[in-house]
């Protein structure tokens, strides 16, 4: 062993003492690499390919010009009631933070913590299972069928929640609004959490059923269709006693959460709905040119309904294509646990022009 590993080693004990139980059995979530050097296209963290709309950077710069020395809306108030015109609901039904990853770290906190375990499927977004270490939160996971699908008619056990996204990642398969409303009417007696991060490329939305099911919440985010990941921005829609909850959270953790740049972006962003609805319809578009030309190549592509594909080629190895990939300026996501999954990868859908590079950069190599 290296002299240099061995004090990398004593360096950790040395630290891990002054932790506390809780953090020395954490397995943190490993988000996507996020490079420094030169790459050609970037197709391993989902991000939106276009720019803000001009109405978002407009917003921006008016609030760095007009009020950054002050602290912003701690409720949030004009986004919230941006939000509630948006989808016919009520301001007391919105929740805004810190990207949806911080709202759902609050939903499991606020609505999770149960005897019971919580239930997510074996496959899906790795951050659930990171929140239950994190909080000590009992979870069983449930496994998708052998064509990857959620099987909502499994969930209709004993548990103190339900979370999956929709559509799953990092299947990118969607569920229709029948199959999940019809487990809000089988499982009451616990909160349904639908997270629909992805939502705006293919999938129908939840957010219909909130005023009928009291124990559902949807969370949302602007990173993906909204062009705003590096704002950090996210929502959730839920019945006014659960919002209430998560309110209970937030106050008791940081009572100013969403900066006057975000709220000012996040704003916009809803009203442009003509940007909106222009730059999905092309990563959509972009998309179904994707999937017929890995079939072209003997590629299997599973149905996506997201802005990415889950796939796997019928003879090459995955980490041989990830890895002749980077050497061409290509990055992708590869997950390499658990097993089921580890000949597949999760590709971003860029621009068109970036997908007829990746096609190229492909044909070349497969």
């Amino acid at each position: 062993m290296h002299i240099q590993n061995l004090q990398n080693i004593g360096l950790l004990e040395t630290m891990s003492k002054f932790w506390s139980d809780i953090v020395n059995r954490l397995t943190p979530y490993t988000p996507g690499e996020q490079p420094k050097d030169n790459i050609l296209l970037k197709l391993n963290t989902n991000e939106n390919p276009y720019s803000p709309s001009t109405r978002v950077l407009d917003a921006i710069k008016l609030k760095v010009i007009e009020s950054l020395k002050l602290y912003p809306d701690p409720e949030s108030d004009d986004l919230k009631i941006t939000l509630a015109n948006h989808y016919s609901l009520s301001k007391s039904n919105i929740f805004v933070g810190n990207g949806s990853d911080e709202i759902l770290a609050f939903i499991f906190l606020a609505l999770l913590k149960k005897e019971a375990p919580v239930l997510f499927p074996d496959i899906t977004y790795s951050f659930y299972p990171a929140y239950c270490s994190l909080y000590d939160i009992e979870y069983t996971r449930i496994p998708l069928d052998k064509k990857f699908n959620i099987n909502l008619k499994d969930y209709l056990i004993n548990n103190g929640g339900i979370i999956f996204p929709n559509p799953n990642a990092p299947t990118g398969i969607p569920k229709k609004i029948v199959d999940i409303e019809n487990l809000l009417k089988l499982n009451q007696e616990s909160v349904v959490v639908v997270d629909e991060a992805y939502v705006d490329f293919g999938t129908d939305s939840a957010i219909t059923l909130v005023n009928k099911y009291k124990n559902l919440v949807i969370t949302q985010s602007f990173s993906k269709s909204r062009s705003l990941a590096g704002m950090r921005l996210g929502c959730a829609f839920a019945d006014e006693n659960l919002i209430n909850a998560l309110n209970r959270v937030k106050n008791s953790f940081n009572s100013y959460p969403i900066d006057r740049l975000a709220q000012a972006a996040g704003i916009e962003a809803i009203k442009d709905l003509k940007y909106f609805n222009l730059t999905t319809t092309k990563i959509i578009k972009a998309r179904t040119f994707l999937e017929k030309e890995l079939l072209s190549m003997d590629f299997e592509t599973l149905p996506s309904g997201a802005n990415f594909i889950f796939t796997k080629h019928k003879s090459k190895d995955a980490i041989i294509i990830v890895k002749k990939l980077r050497e061409l300026g290509v990055l992708v996501r590869h997950f390499e646990k658990p097993e089921r999954i580890s000949q597949y990868l999760r590709v971003t859908i860029g621009a068109m022009e970036d997908m007829h590079k990746l096609v190229s950069i492909l044909k070349q190599i497969i």
